[in-house]
Order: structure tokens, then sequence, then C-alpha cells
């Protein structure tokens, strides 16, 4: 699975246990991302639907979601990988815009990301094989990044890993069906089927994921944008189009009200921190809608930029970070009867559950 920003990574045994515990059949990942999530509900059998507006999500999720392991061709994927890995490196835009402009790639790695990457669409266009190798291709070259995980920058000496060679790999597919939308949430939550339980882990502050993993949107998209800046970003970054209301702090609350109230499902889970823009009471009214509300608190550690700590542009140590932890809320909200039985048992799971009445919440 690629580094991601605000991945879940942490509580996905929590949330497993939560959707076991609702009893739903059918479940639905808003913000998918990197599909961490969905596929813990698709490992518990139950069919998802993954919801994201990147392309790289798109490609992830068709691997990992709609696509059943027990329908793919798993001897025809292996001599795919196998013919991919084979092929020599052949210098093209991706290695002259992030190995040479910049270094996110040494540039031996960026020819072979070139020529698969050109392979992958000359030799298996419209094949169900496709997002499957375009998932491989891109977890490989995460792989040998060299990066602290976010895209908006490159680190001033080459990651050790930066070294390996890239090397594709078969990806370990779940069986099951599944469904993949790519759309803006805000805009599509009330036309989807309902579900048994919805999943929200929308953006709550103004770091965008489409800057953030530019480089992922131009590998999938492969359309070799004009590009800005010493991280070479996309200058449709620049565009409305590619901007998110969750990544404004007037029209983020009002449109994550919204989303919560329309997402056609029984059981509403919305996961956030004390980061964010939203306080944990006014979310917690936010849910009440949907009906009883139970919080569970979760202590983690903050992203690896905080870890690592605060740099100027020439990489020396400027600052000191004020906090290397954060407090992970997960909001639970539906039918009384489900929900404490939710809460209670993702509590069981190391985390603590918070009194709604006790942040201001007033209860249906």
């Amino acid at each position: 699975m690629i580094k991601y920003l605000g991945s879940k990574r942490l509580l996905v045994p929590v949330l497993g246990e939560l959707v076991r515990s609702s009893g739903a059949a059918t479940a639905l990942d808003l913000f998918t991302g990197t599909t961490r999530v969905a596929q813990e509900f698709k490992r518990r059998g139950i069919e998802v639907t993954a919801v994201d507006t990147a392309r790289y999500s798109e490609v992830l999720a068709c691997c990992y979601i709609q696509s059943d392991a027990d329908r793919v061709d798993r001897v025809a994927l292996a001599q795919a990988v196998a013919y991919l890995n084979a092929l020599k490196g052949v210098p093209g835009y991706f290695t002259e815009t992030f190995c040479v402009r910049s270094r996110f790639f040494q540039p031996f790695n960026g020819e072979r990301i070139d020529a698969i990457r050109d392979r992958i669409d000359s030799d298996f266009s419209g094949s169900p094989l496709r997002p499957i190798l375009l998932c491989s291709l891109l977890e490989a070259a995460d792989r040998v990044d060299s990066t602290t995980g976010l895209q908006m920058a490159y680190v001033k000496k080459w990651a050790q890993r930066s070294f390996k060679p890239l090397e594709l790999r078969v990806p370990a597919l779940l069986p099951g069906p599944g469904r993949v939308v790519r759309d803006d949430a805000a805009k599509i939550a009330a036309d989807l089927e309902p579900v048994g339980l919805a999943y929200l882990d929308p953006p709550y502050n103004q770091h965008r994921y489409y800057t953030n993993y530019h480089i992922w949107e131009t590998l999938i998209a492969w359309d070799s944008p004009d590009h800005y800046g010493k991280a070479c970003k996309r200058v449709d970054s620049r565009d409305d189009s590619t901007k998110s209301v969750f990544n404004r702090k007037r029209e983020m609350p009002d449109a994550l009200r919204e989303l919560i109230a329309n997402v056609r499902a029984q059981v509403v889970v919305v996961s956030y921190n004390n980061e964010s823009w939203v306080a944990p009471e006014d979310l917690v009214d936010m849910c009440s809608v949907r009906g009883h509300v139970e919080v569970l608190a979760f202590d983690s550690k903050r992203y690896v930029g905080a870890q690592i700590g605060v740099y100027n542009p020439r990489g020396v140590k400027v600052g000191r970070v004020s906090h290397l932890r954060n407090v992970e809320y997960l909001v639970v909200s539906g039918p009384r009867e489900v929900v404490t039985r939710m809460a209670a048992c993702g509590a069981s799971r190391h985390g603590s559950t918070l009194r709604p009445a006790l942040l201001g919440e007033r209860l249906e």
C-alpha cells in the first residue's frame, strides 16, 4: 500500500470490527484514498462501493475492490507482471520531469516507469488486467521514491530506497464483488444505492491530495501535463475543478453537515482528528440527525512530516514541532441499539468511549 497522508492503517482493525458488529452486508467508503479501509470491509465479506475523485484512487479501487480474485486469470496476470518487469528503461516525460527537473526518483527507475507505463497502454488496453497492472506499477514506484511520503517536495539527499531497482509485484487481490465510482462524494452521495454502513473520512484542512500526490495523478492519467515549481506540479492544480470544498475552511463545515445528512445508510461512521477545522461537539451535532451518537477516541502519532521536524528550503532545521501525537476520533451514528453495540466493540480495540453529552451534543 502506498504511503499516504491521513492513512487509517492503525484504525483499520477497529473499523473492521465496527462494520462486523453493525451487521451490515453492504458498505460505502466515500473518500477511499488508498482503499485501505474499503479493503478491510471487503476482507470481512462486505460488498463495498469505493468513491474518490483521484485517478490513482480509482485504479487502486479497481484493483482491490472491483476485481474479484476468484475471477482474475492468475496465470495471465503473473505472466504480464513478469513481462513488464523484463522491459528495459526508455527515458520519456516521467524521467525528464520527475528525475531530471526534480529528484523524486533516480533516473534509472524513471526510465523503467516510462517504458512500463507506455507498454501497459499499448499491450493491455481494454484488458481487465490493465487496472491491476497500473496498481502494481504505482505501488512499485512508491517503494523507490525519494520523499517523506508527500510529493510537494523531495528529500535533499537520495532516500536509501531510491537506489533499489523498480520491481512490479502481483497485488494481493481479494475475493468478492465491489464497485468503484470516481466522482465528488458531496455531489453524488444522495444518489448512490442505500447501504448498511457508510464510512466518511473527508479532508478537514487545507492540505490537498491532488497536489500532495500529483505524481500519481500524472502516472495514471499519462497526459504529460505542463508543470510548475520545483516539485513540477501539474498546472491544473491551479484550476478550481481540482479543488475540493473540504479544503476551504469557511465552506467545509456546511458541506460536511449536508453530506452526513444526505448519505443513504443505516449507520454512518465519520473519522476525523483534533487538528481539524471542525470541533468535536460540532461534528457530534452534525451526526445527531442520523439518530443515536457515540464517539470513540484513539491516541496516535502525527504524520511523518511532524516526526521529522521543521526545515527551511536549504534543508536546515529551523524550528521545533509543537506536538508529536494527536487524537483520532470515530463518530458513530444511527439506530441506538446498533450504535451502542458498535461503540462497545470499538472501545475494546484500545480506544475510549467519550459521552457525546460531555461534548455539548444535543441527543435525539
